[in-house]
């Protein structure tokens, strides 16, 4: 009985610290790891929602872009890192693909993170060079289907929901476009601008204002509905690829371990950030929908990814790059 007393009062004492903890928290810098190199919408997220933590919380929110392996060079530094609260990730729609294309990884994606917070979702965009004479999805299909293997595609890293989404396209509506690999939303831009690259299907956060300025055109949304800042854009769907419907989300993530008090400290702070005005009224302007809500729901929406996107993988065989 005494010992059973002592145990418990042991239990009691961890549960009391890890409270305390989590109410001094954060005491110190958060580093926000971004698995991609600046410019994209992972790292547009990111670095808007670092600021306002940063305001909330009285500590700089660090952005720390590590790019490279299609994220997982900043997946694996988060997986390792101490499970306190201070190491962060802005993941998006790639990391729920790196599982099922990398057999190989020092983590595991179930296994190794914590989920935290949804913070947004958002549709891609088909966009091609104006240099290519199409003006909607059936002339592209009718046009790549006279060149097989001509016209050159990219859609972010090789294990990125762009680029499977591409692969899934083609499947689906039967024509082939070469892949080219990129780092990044933000290396390829250049030569999609510059006409190096004929299409891309990227998020309407970044293409966007690229598709204003005449430097690109879009042809349609990835999503099973219009975007509200695109409306005048129809989905893939209905252009020609019934059912057809792929596109981005983000959310953060810690390391397997992190005290549930700073998980509930950090997913209440984040969700009162997506219900600031000013937040949502520049994501929505952005092409994005604000979200929140318990962790458990980023859960849910990771398990689903990786049973969609793993089938494609195996049905396309496709391979890292």
């Amino acid at each position: 009985m005494q010992q059973f007393l002592r145990r418990l009062c042991a239990l009691l004492c961890l549960c009391a610290a890890v409270v305390v903890q989590a109410q001094d928290y954060p005491q110190r810098p958060i580093r926000m790891i971004i698995g991609l190199p600046p410019g994209g919408s992972t790292d547009i997220m990111g670095r808007q929602l670092a600021a306002k933590l940063a305001e909330r919380f009285g500590q700089q929110v660090v952005v720390d872009n590590r790019a490279g392996a299609s994220g997982i060079i900043g997946a694996e530094l988060v997986a390792k890192s101490q499970p306190d609260g201070y190491t962060l990730m802005m993941a998006g729609g790639s990391f729920g693909t790196i599982s099922s294309l990398y057999t190989k990884l020092s983590f595991d994606t179930t296994r190794d993170f914590a989920p935290i917070a949804l913070f947004a979702t958002s549709p891609y965009v088909f966009v091609v060079h104006p240099s290519l004479p199409v003006n909607s999805m059936q002339e592209f299909f009718a046009y790549a289907k006279a060149r097989p293997g001509q016209i050159n595609f990219a859609g972010s890293t090789p294990g990125s929901v762009q680029r499977l989404s591409g692969e899934l396209l083609k499947r689906t509506v039967g024509f082939d476009m070469l892949y080219v690999p990129y780092k990044g939303t933000g290396v390829l831009l250049p030569d999609l601008i510059g006409g190096r690259l004929q299409a891309a299907i990227d998020n309407v956060l970044v293409v966007v204002p690229y598709m204003k300025s005449g430097a690109l055109r879009g042809l349609a949304v990835t999503s099973a509905k219009r975007s509200v800042v695109v409306p005048e854009l129809p989905t893939i769907a209905e252009s020609g690829a019934p059912g057809f419907q792929s596109g981005g989300w983000f959310g953060v993530l810690g390391a397997a371990g992190t005290p549930p008090a700073i998980i509930k400290k950090l997913n209440a702070e984040i969700s009162s950030v997506m219900q600031q005005a000013d937040v949502r009224d520049r994501l929505l302007a952005q092409g994005a929908e604000p979200l929140w809500g318990p962790p458990d729901e980023l859960k849910k929406l990771l398990a689903r990814e990786r049973e969609l996107w793993s089938k494609v993988i195996r049905e396309a065989g496709i391979k890292p790059d």
